[in-house]
């Protein structure tokens, strides 16, 4: 894909590759932010997360996907409303969670806005803010523990098994996430409940029809988290910010092989 820069007008203009913002100095006196997907990145490949925050090389944008974000928004009203009237929702019942309702607190609508806020922890000995926004947090009224949550929307003509959603390639990244939100929350004093859930929609391809409406199967999948390995992947990630130095790429990454292969015919 072709991607092409445009302002917030929708004009175009011309794409620099580089951005002036968000760009990490081992000297800086302010806090660093560095968000849950970001973290993701530097886990898949140093050499692309350190030119992006260290070099501030702005990779090709992305397109937006509107139709995963409007279930993520009509999900979060209708959890909105249970949250008000402190009452289960319709599915908790259906999937055992006899004493849980959605948790409530007042920073809730900043721990969702992944852009300006968050769920915010000082990493100690750094300027690092590690930071990730939450899709919903739920709470066990007999333990008095949060539990994480996380929308998921797709379309597949397999229905979704609890025990084997989590066992396919494209999904260990859904793992990852659900164990950043649990370690912020975590380190930001919260009693977190060990399971957490991912609440997934997945739309019904084999209707007759399209009729102006999507029917989705809604599947709540269980998922222990694991926070033990965190702390050491952000010493490492650490290291890399600090590096002067170019990280070794990833063998696998397609970002690093097309940056690569492009400069072999430019330089012919």
């Amino acid at each position: 894909m072709i991607s092409l820069k445009r302002n917030s007008k929708g004009e175009l203009v011309e794409a620099t590759g580089y951005r002036s913002r968000n760009i990490y100095d081992p000297m800086q006196t302010g806090k660093f932010r560095l968000s849950r997907s970001k973290f993701s990145d530097f886990l898949q490949c140093r050499r692309c997360f350190y030119l992006d925050r260290v070099c501030g090389l702005t990779s090709p944008g992305l397109p937006s996907w509107s139709l995963n974000q409007a279930t993520d928004d009509l999900l979060k009203r209708e959890f909105d409303q249970n949250r008000m009237t402190k009452t289960p929702h319709r599915m908790f019942e259906k999937f055992g969670l006899t004493n849980v309702i959605p948790y409530q607190h007042q920073d809730m609508d900043k721990w969702r806005d992944a852009t300006h806020h968050g769920l915010e922890f000082d990493y100690p000995g750094s300027n690092l803010t590690l930071t990730g926004g939450i899709d919903d947090l739920w709470f066990d009224q007999n333990t008095e523990e949060v539990i994480v949550v996380d929308y998921k929307s797709q379309a597949n003509n397999i229905p979704v098994q609890a025990e084997a959603y989590l066992e396919t390639w494209h999904h260990q990244g859904y793992k990852t996430q659900l164990d950043f939100y649990a370690y912020l929350l975590h380190n930001m004093g919260y009693q977190v409940a060990p399971y957490g859930y991912f609440y997934v929609c997945n739309a019904d391809k084999s209707a007759t029809g399209f009729h102006g409406k999507l029917l989705f199967e809604e599947v709540l999948v269980p998922y222990k988290w694991n926070i033990d390995w965190i702390s050491s992947h952000i010493d490492l990630l650490l290291d890399v910010l600090k590096a002067d130095v170019l990280p070794e790429s990833n063998p696998s990454c397609e970002n690093c092989a097309y940056a690569y292969q492009r400069n072999r015919l430019e330089i012919k």
